[in-house]
């Protein structure tokens, strides 16, 4: 495991254990990674609940919810479908928040309008208004990846204090 992304989970885990929380994670082209870097954290089940991977379209309707008209009118890789992977995410699970991740890592699936690195995460907190970014990573594969696993982790990092 690298150790920055070890050291962001281990961040990570005292930011939710101080407020009491639980997160679960919904990953598509990060392969369960977030959810990797968090369980390599001892005391982790502490903080994290469970973690979904949804790589093909049919595993994001049939596990998280993902509503087919999403997927067909603004693709896996969309605002749109990771935030609706990050509310399935909540409501499947007993987590507190949730973080989704989707994206092109490449080296193919790239398009004009969404080239490869592009990576969507959203954020759905219980109770909260769900939140997004978009990210245009550089790098190959394994690089793409790991931006994002970082970046998803940082990004809940930034949650309010509530």
């Amino acid at each position: 495991m690298d150790n920055e992304i070890f050291q962001l989970a281990q961040e990570l885990g005292i930011f939710l254990k101080q407020r009491n929380w639980k997160i679960a994670t919904a990953e598509s082209c990060t392969g369960g990674g977030i959810a990797r870097a968090i369980t390599d954290v001892p005391g982790s089940s502490k903080w994290f609940d469970r973690g979904f991977v949804t790589y093909s379209n049919q595993a994001k309707i049939d596990m998280l919810g993902v509503k087919p008209d999403t997927l067909e009118h603004f693709g896996a890789v969309s605002a749109e479908t990771a935030i609706e992977m990050a509310e399935g995410c909540l409501q499947f699970s007993e987590a507190d928040v949730a973080i989704a991740v989707t994206g092109i890592a490449g080296p193919e699936g790239g398009t004009l309008n969404k080239p490869v690195g592009t990576v969507y995460i959203a954020l759905a907190v219980k109770n909260q208004k769900s939140e997004h970014y978009k990210n245009h990573f550089s790098g190959d594969r394994i690089l793409i990846r790991k931006l994002a696993i970082n970046s998803a982790m940082v990004f809940t990092l930034h949650l309010p204090n509530n």
